[in-house]
């Protein structure tokens, strides 16, 4: 299974700007990309790209594909890390938060401008297991 690449960059738009707007306006704006990230992880269908598949001009398929499992692994990093920046924010830990939020829009950044660091840990993480296998 693979996503059209200006879906999975729509949403790296939207997990970039909410992260900034939660940043600068209130953590708890945080919420939004944390739920569209669980609901995403849980349905194993994400809803800003369900929606933007909309505008797509060409069919899917003729767009440059990403792998959907990848981007799975890339939601559940990003989820988890806007978890914990929401707990930390909860708890007082307003540094924590800044820094694990911080972190995911980075990687987002990052990701639009074409290097993909969910993509090295999983690749890094499936090379550790071969290897571990054939020990």
């Amino acid at each position: 299974m693979s996503i059209p690449k200006p879906l999975v960059q729509t949403n790296q738009i939207f997990i970039f700007i909410m992260v900034l707007i939660g940043l600068i306006i209130h953590p708890a704006i945080l919420l939004v990309p944390f739920t569209v990230g669980v609901y995403t992880l849980l349905r194993k269908q994400n809803p800003i790209i369900m929606f933007g598949k909309r505008f797509l001009k060409r069919s899917a398929n003729q767009y440059k594909q990403e792998d959907k499992d990848q981007q799975i692994f890339n939601q559940w990093i990003a989820t988890i890390c806007l978890g914990l920046s929401l707990i930390f924010f909860y708890t007082e830990l307003t540094i924590l938060g800044y820094i694990s939020s911080l972190m995911v829009m980075a990687a987002a950044g990052i990701a639009l401008m074409g290097y993909c660091i969910g993509c090295t840990i999983r690749y890094r993480y499936m090379m550790w297991k071969y290897r571990r296998s054939k020990a």
